[in-house]
């Protein structure tokens, strides 16, 4: 137990050592039985004491977690947490497991997957603007993998869906949150935007 947590949690909660240690097991246990990330208000009225507290019982344990015998870690994904393997056992673990690895993304997928986290919310008609070609394929199995959803309906004739990515896609790609997402030169992707427009607007006057 480090000393420094002990003194944070004891000032501002009055917390002992041994209540410190039950109330992370009882952390541990949510995590454990829910399967999924858990927000932090969530875990702090399960437990019964401030998100300042219990944010800090979370880190302590994941510095825990990140021994290199501890088979499983705690993730924080956007303001929630959720207990989960290491990658480093995942050969390991699909010996037994029932469900195969997951398929590999080709690089159209990726490149529809790029479009969709860096222009979210974006309709199918955008994604296709700036690729040049149909996007359903795609985006149907990214949405099948769960790392793209419906996340409303544009304003406008129609009221085309809206995507933009998943809590899955910030743990398919060990990010807390999209602010971590590699920064982007926006005038070359306009520059690509409006090449793949001139594309399409020339193979319709032929």
């Amino acid at each position: 137990m480090s000393i420094d947590l002990c003194r944070r949690v004891r000032g501002r909660r009055g917390m002992d050592v041994e209540e410190i240690k039950e109330t992370e097991g009882a952390i541990e246990a949510i995590l454990f039985a829910m399967g999924e990330a858990v927000e932090l208000s969530r875990l702090a009225k399960a437990i019964r004491q401030d998100e300042k507290t219990t944010r800090s019982l979370l880190y302590h344990m994941m510095e825990q977690y990140r021994e290199k015998d501890r088979g499983v870690q705690i993730i924080e994904l956007e303001g929630a947490f959720q207990l989960c393997t290491k990658k480093e056992y995942y050969d390991a673990l699909v010996q037994i497991a029932v469900q195969p690895k997951k398929a590999a993304l080709t690089d159209v997928m990726l490149e529809t997957l790029s479009i969709v986290a860096y222009k979210q919310p974006v309709t199918k008609a955008e994604i296709a603007s700036i690729r040049g070609v149909d996007c359903n394929h795609a985006v149907n199995k990214l949405m099948e993998y769960q790392l793209v959803q419906e996340v409303g309906r544009l304003e406008a004739p129609g009221r085309p869906i809206l995507l933009g990515t998943t809590e899955e896609f910030l743990r398919a790609f060990g990010i807390q949150s999209l602010e971590e997402l590699p920064t982007v030169n926006l005038v070359k992707l306009e520059d690509f935007k409006a090449e793949a427009e001139a594309e399409i607007q020339m193979k319709m006057d032929i």
